[in-house]
């Protein structure tokens, strides 16, 4: 049986917040209960959302009327960060200044003995970024990978499919045919914050929901997880800020 479709439209404008226009999302949703302000905590997109499109007009009030609580989100934003030379960037949990290698051709290298942790990156400068970009991906995938393979030979399952996206909303997901996806920014975390959600996803092959039993099984891969789950409460949705930025969680204020 089909499930009832979901209305959805998105227009686009301006608003002014503390002096300077701000570019705002007006999304219709026929899902949505009541009229939605959202500040993504990283990107700093304005959202609002209205049940109809009808309610437009008076979700542009409600944002209009929620100008100060937007200015003080978006004061808490950090900067974007690009990967360029002479950025920092986290890998593993650690920070890595990004220098150029020069215009040869070559591969994106950990110097390992520069005085602090360094990534090289070889080929044209106005392609530091997406080689960067590609090589935090086959990083992340070599790590997953490893990892998510020793899980699911301790649980005893077996995965379908390891996908690496930049997830916007999700560190990681798992579907009924045993397909695995992960974001590639998990491997800018911390080690055991990777392993963790990684642990996470192979455990749901054996439970697809929440329960004690599924906490058991994650336990038994990683032991206590509160800490990786403050971690990414903390800190996941600054991992957004660097290189291309996507839009993921956002904070909510509710009429």
């Amino acid at each position: 049986m089909r499930g009832k479709s979901v209305a959805r439209a998105t227009y686009k404008g301006l608003m002014r917040i503390a002096g300077q226009p701000v570019p705002l999302n007006v999304r219709v949703n026929s899902r949505a209960r009541r009229i939605i302000v959202k500040v993504h905590p990283s990107t700093g997109e304005v959202s609002v959302i209205a049940p109809s499109q009808r309610a437009t007009a008076a979700a542009l009030d409600f944002a209009r009327a929620e100008r100060d609580w937007i200015a003080e989100r978006l004061s808490r934003i950090p900067p974007a960060v690009a990967f360029a030379p002479g950025a920092s960037v986290p890998y593993r949990g650690v920070e890595h200044v990004i220098r150029w290698a020069g215009a040869r051709r070559g591969l994106v290298t950990i110097d390992q003995e520069a005085c602090r942790p360094t990534i090289r990156v070889a080929g044209g400068i106005e392609f530091v970024g997406r080689r960067m970009e590609d090589w935090f991906k086959r990083q992340a995938r070599f790590h997953l990978s490893r990892k998510v393979e020793i899980y699911a030979e301790t649980l005893g399952v077996k995965v379908s499919r390891l996908t690496i996206r930049d997830g916007a909303s999700r560190w990681g997901s798992c579907s009924s045919t045993g397909a695995l996806s992960f974001s590639w920014r998990l491997v800018m975390a911390p080690s055991w914050v990777l392993d963790y959600v990684a642990a996470h996803e192979v455990a749901h092959l054996k439970e697809m929901n929440h329960g004690p039993r599924f906490w058991r099984h994650v336990e038994r891969l990683v032991g206590d997880s509160t800490l990786a789950q403050e971690w990414l409460r903390e800190n996941g949705s600054h991992l957004h800020r660097y290189g291309e930025l996507s839009t993921g969680h956002a904070v909510e204020v509710i009429l």
